[in-house]
C-alpha cells in the first residue's frame, strides 16, 4: 500500500486531463508532474558518447566518419568539428583537452599556411602541400590501427580458448634407478683393490686397445639379460687390463650401446645390452 501522501503532494499525483500519461511512479503511485525541488548532482546524467585514443584518433575519425578524401582534407569544416568536440572535454577534463588543443593549433596553423600565396623553392619547384605531414601521420596511424585491430581478432590464451590438459598415465614396465656416479666409483675402487691382492708381479709390455675391449664386453653381454658388473673384469690380468677394460665399457655406455642399472639404491650393479637381437 502507498503511504499517506500531504493534501498538496496528492493534488500533483492527480492526472491532467491535458497529461494522462505519469512521468514516474513514486512508492507505486503514477507521478505526473516533477517536483519544483528535485535535485540532481551535475555529474549523475554524465554520458561518454565516444572515446578516442588520442588527437590522430579523433581527426581519422572526424574524416573517415564523413567520407571525406583524406589526401585532400577539408581543414575549415573538419577543424570546426574537431575544436567542437575540444570544447566538450575541456569543461570536465582540462588535462586531456590539453593534448587536442596542440593538434587544433597545428591544423589552424596548416590552414593558415594554406590561404597564404605559394613561395616556390630555391630550385623552381612547387612547394609542398602543407597538409602533406599531416597526411603522412594520419595514414601511418590508420595502418597501425587497423594491424593492432587485426592482432586483436586474433585467438587468445585464456580469452579465447583454453589449453588442453590431459593426464597420461605413466607405463607399468617397472623403471630401475640410475646409477650414481659415486656409486659407479665405489664399484670400480673395490674392483681395483681386489686386482691388487691377486696380481702377479711379472714386468711385461702389452699394447692395449680400447677398441678391441669393447668388443669383447659386447661379446660377454651377447645372449645375457644381465651381467653384474664386476664380472664383466677379469683381476687376474692386471690393473692395465681392467682400466682399458672399464674404459671400454664407458665408451659403449655413452654410445648408448649398453646400460647400467641398479634394481635398488645399495643394490648390486647390473650391465646389459641396450638392444636385443631377434
Amino acid at each position: 500500500m502507498a503511504p499517506d501522501l500531504p493534501e498538496s503532494a496528492a493534488a500533483e499525483l492527480r492526472p491532467d486531463a491535458d497529461d494522462p500519461v505519469a512521468v514516474a511512479r513514486l512508492y507505486g503511485s503514477p507521478l505526473f508532474q516533477m517536483p519544483l525541488d528535485l535535485y540532481i548532482p551535475p555529474d549523475a546524467l554524465e554520458v561518454i558518447l565516444e572515446a578516442f585514443e588520442g588527437p590522430l584518433d579523433l581527426l581519422l575519425y572526424l574524416i573517415r566518419k564523413q567520407n571525406f578524401n583524406i589526401l585532400d582534407i577539408p581543414l575549415a569544416e573538419v577543424t570546426r568539428q574537431y575544436l567542437s568536440y575540444v570544447d566538450q572535454i575541456r569543461s570536465s577534463n582540462l588535462e586531456l583537452a590539453s593534448e587536442y588543443l596542440l593538434m587544433a593549433a597545428m591544423l589552424i596553423e596548416i590552414k593558415s599556411r594554406m590561404l597564404l600565396p605559394p613561395k616556390k623553392t630555391e630550385e623552381g619547384q612547387e612547394p609542398e602541400d602543407p597538409r602533406a605531414e599531416l597526411v603522412r601521420r594520419l595514414l601511418e596511424y590508420e595502418q597501425i590501427k587497423l594491424a593492432a585491430a587485426g592482432l586483436d581478432r586474433l585467438p587468445v590464451l585464456g580469452r579465447d580458448f583454453m589449453r588442453a590438459q590431459v593426464h597420461i598415465e605413466q607405463s607399468l614396465k617397472p623403471r630401475f634407478p640410475d646409477v650414481s656416479l659415486d656409486e659407479l666409483r665405489d664399484a670400480w675402487l673395490d674392483i681395483l683393490k681386489r686386482a691388487k691382492l691377486t696380481q702377479h708381479h711379472k714386468i711385461t709390455r702389452e699394447e692395449l686397445s680400447v677398441r678391441e675391449h669393447m668388443s669383447m664386453v659386447l661379446r660377454t653381454l651377447q645372449g645375457r639379460r644381465f651381467v653384474e658388473f664386476q664380472d664383466l673384469f677379469d683381476p687376474t690380468r692386471g690393473p692395465q687390463v681392467l682400466v682399458v677394460t672399464f674404459i671400454a665399457m664407458l665408451e659403449l655406455a655413452r654410445e648408448r650401446l649398453l646400460e647400467i642399472t641398479q634394481a635398488e639404491a645399495f643394490a648390486p650393479i647390473y650391465v646389459r645390452l641396450s638392444y636385443q637381437p631377434a
